[in-house]
């Protein structure tokens, strides 16, 4: 035999789509946590650990300050996260040019899902984790959820528990692996590694953790605020086998598409010192814009029994308004594809990521003349609830948003609403394109993610 024949692998795992397959066809489990039980359990960790937020003046945050020079907010270790000013300018739309408080942090954290067989399915180890701006405060997160700054110990806490399965020499076999962004409006430049490791050996569960099979948070990703948006962000990753006889454009036409788009755009953006950016009011209780749209910067006082550290204060970013984020849906061919948008936010490492067809607070274009409104978002608005396939109020990151929440939707179209050949920077894929595309780095944003692991975990049928 040739030597080095013994030493080539599969370049592919072959049997994964089919076990997470099955893992979203099982519903119901004997040997763990039913998903009607799911409600009962988090109302249960609830009670078990004291958690309170309540909001402080910004100059009242402990262990934060604001620079003397550029005004910027930063905590004392140099560590977690800045908010600092940005000024950006881009090549179209009605607003070219804006500036606005953004969150600066250049360390990738880890979002990972540990998965473990048990009776031949595989079941997801997910955990009642609160978050400051959540609106609930407890919802499912990954197995991991921290920044570097967090597992490293810069906040001299309590370790973070299973770490060593994303992180050590043997942790287990690999199942996704992928750096991703985060909500390009609010962060700048910000990823994080979303991880699904299959352990090796057992597991012992700590009692604020729970193994649930893909079809079950798929049942629970129709409930409003129960699956966080970091263990959705991780589920669409997954290498799900998305039974498609084909697609309007080729694999290599999508990417070629998005290539082209991310080469046409012109994006210029600068950080600057928060002191200094235009449009945006300074006071006690925050930071907002002068016309009360968008968001405002706040501070908060944190209870929390089951962290790692039982408090602390903090700012955060609040959204004025309930976002909407949604897919046109088509079938052509018997298959169905999403309108998905080639979207350009500030504060994306590269110039586009592909976002869904919407993905607005509506509140915020309230002001415009209809040329000027975003494509689609009346459609949207305005969808009968008989073509409203998939429907959610889901909240966004709650480590740093507080009260940010947005209206999912998965909607079915006509050609009027939106044609075959849709404007420029819009694009017609499928759900298994959208899923090999979110399996590599920065092409596929937050907000679609989302609506993907909707498909990927059997949310809703393709």
């Amino acid at each position: 035999m040739n030597a080095t024949a013994v030493l080539l692998r599969p370049r592919s795992d072959t049997d994964l789509p089919g076990r997470l397959a099955r893992s979203a066809a099982v519903t119901r489990t004997g040997a763990h946590l039913s998903t009607a039980e799911v409600a009962g359990w988090l109302a249960e960790r609830a009670r078990a650990h004291p958690f309170a937020v309540r909001r402080v003046p910004l100059t009242e945050l402990d262990g934060w300050c604001f620079d003397d020079a550029s005004g910027d907010l930063g905590h004392r270790s140099g560590r977690f996260f800045t908010v600092r000013g940005l000024r950006a300018v881009v090549d179209e739309g009605p607003r070219r040019t804006w500036e606005q408080p953004i969150i600066h942090q250049p360390e990738v954290g880890i979002l990972g899902l540990l998965v473990k067989e048990f009776d031949g399915v595989l079941h997801f180890l997910l955990q009642a984790k609160m978050e400051p701006g959540n609106r609930n405060l407890l919802q499912l997160s990954p197995t991991v959820q921290a920044t570097r700054s967090n597992y490293t110990g810069v906040h001299r806490g309590g370790t973070v528990r299973y770490l060593e399965h994303f992180v050590g020499p043997e942790g287990g076999q690999v199942l996704a692996d992928v750096l991703q962004s985060e909500h390009g409006s609010w962060f700048y430049r910000k990823s994080n590694r979303n991880m699904i490791v299959e352990a090796a050996g057992d597991v012992p569960v700590h009692e604020d953790f729970r193994w649930l099979t893909l079809g079950q948070i798929g049942e629970l990703l129709h409930r409003d605020n129960v699956v966080n948006m970091d263990a959705r962000t991780v589920l669409a990753c997954a290498q799900v086998g998305h039974p498609e006889g084909g697609a309007l454009h080729s694999d290599l036409e999508v990417l070629s598409w998005i290539t082209g788009e991310r080469s046409r755009r012109e994006v210029r953006t600068e950080l600057v010192g928060l002191r200094g950016v235009g449009g945006w009011v300074h006071e006690e209780y925050g930071i907002r814009h002068a016309q009360g749209r968008h968001f405002r910067v706040v501070g908060v006082d944190v209870e929390a029994g089951s962290r790692e550290v039982d408090g602390w204060r903090q700012p955060l970013f609040e959204p004025c308004g309930t976002g909407v984020s949604a897919f046109l849906t088509r079938r052509f061919g018997g298959v169905l594809h999403l309108l998905a948008h080639a979207r350009v936010e500030a504060g994306f490492l590269d110039t586009i990521e592909l976002g869904p067809t919407v993905q607005y607070t509506p509140t915020n274009f309230e002001h415009l003349v209809p040329a000027d409104r975003p494509p689609f978002l009346d459609a949207v608005l305005g969808a009968a609830p008989a073509r409203i396939r998939y429907e959610a109020l889901h909240s966004e990151e709650g480590g740093r948003f507080l009260n940010a929440e947005s209206r999912y939707l998965l909607i079915d179209s006509t050609e009027d609403e939106a044609p075959l050949r849709p404007p420029p920077g819009y694009r017609w894929i499928t759900p298994g394109q959208l899923n090999s595309l979110a399996r590599h780095g920065h092409y596929v944003n937050v907000e679609a993610r989302t609506l993907l692991s909707v498909f990927n975990s059997g949310a809703v049928a393709v």
